[in-house]
C-alpha cells in the first residue's frame, strides 16, 4: 500500500491532535495561568483587558518555564502565520494575535485553528507541497510547503507535550 505525503502528514497531524484532544477536554481555567515555578513566562492582562504575552527577542538564559496560556498563545501565534502563508494571506505579525483567555475561549480558538488548518491543508496538490515555503524560513528556498507542513506538526507535538506535563504537574500540586 503506497501512501501520498499528504496522506502521511494529515496521519501524522491527525495522531498529534488526539494527543492534545486528551489534554483539552480535561482543562479547567484555573490551569492556564498556574505558574510551575518562579522564572515563567505567562500572559498579562492589559488596562483594556487585552492580554499581552511575555516575550524577548532574544530568547533568555535560562530559558522561562511557561505556563499553559502561555504556550497556547504560542500555538495561535506561529499556527495562524503559518495558515496564513497557506491561504495566501498576509500574515500577521506576532503582536496582532491575542490570547483569548482562560477556559473555553481558548479551547474553541485552538479548535478552530485547527478546522483552518485543514480546510487549507484539503486544498493542496503536489506543486503547491513543491512551492518554496516562506515561513518559517523566509529566505531559505531549499524548504518547500511540504517541510513547513512537516514543521507544524512537530511544533504543535512538542507544545501539545508541554501543555500536557504543565497540566498533569498542576493536577498533582498537593491541595488541588
Amino acid at each position: 500500500m503506497s501512501v501520498s505525503r499528504r496522506e502521511l502528514m494529515r496521519w501524522q497531524f491527525d495522531l498529534t491532535w488526539s494527543l492534545f484532544e486528551y489534554h483539552l477536554d480535561r482543562l479547567r481555567p484555573e490551569d492556564f495561568l498556574w505558574e510551575p515555578g518562579p522564572h515563567c513566562w505567562t500572559v498579562r492582562q492589559a488596562a483594556d483587558g487585552s492580554w499581552v504575552p511575555d516575550w524577548a527577542e532574544t530568547e533568555p538564559d535560562p530559558v522561562p518555564v511557561p505556563t499553559i496560556a502561555w504556550v497556547s498563545w504560542h500555538i495561535g501565534w506561529w499556527w495562524s502565520v503559518a495558515a496564513d502563508h497557506l491561504w495566501g494571506r498576509t500574515p500577521r505579525e506576532r503582536t496582532a494575535i491575542t490570547w483569548p483567555g482562560e477556559g473555553d475561549a481558548t479551547v474553541a480558538w485552538l479548535r478552530d485553528l485547527r478546522a483552518d488548518w485543514l480546510a487549507a491543508l484539503e486544498r493542496l496538490d503536489d506543486r503547491e507541497l513543491d512551492a518554496p515555503a516562506r515561513f518559517p524560513w523566509p529566505n531559505d528556498p531549499q524548504y518547500t510547503v511540504a517541510h513547513m507542513i512537516g514543521w507544524v506538526n512537530a511544533e504543535l507535538m512538542k507544545n501539545v507535550a508541554e501543555i500536557g506535563q504543565l497540566r498533569l504537574l498542576r493536577d498533582r500540586q498537593p491541595g488541588h
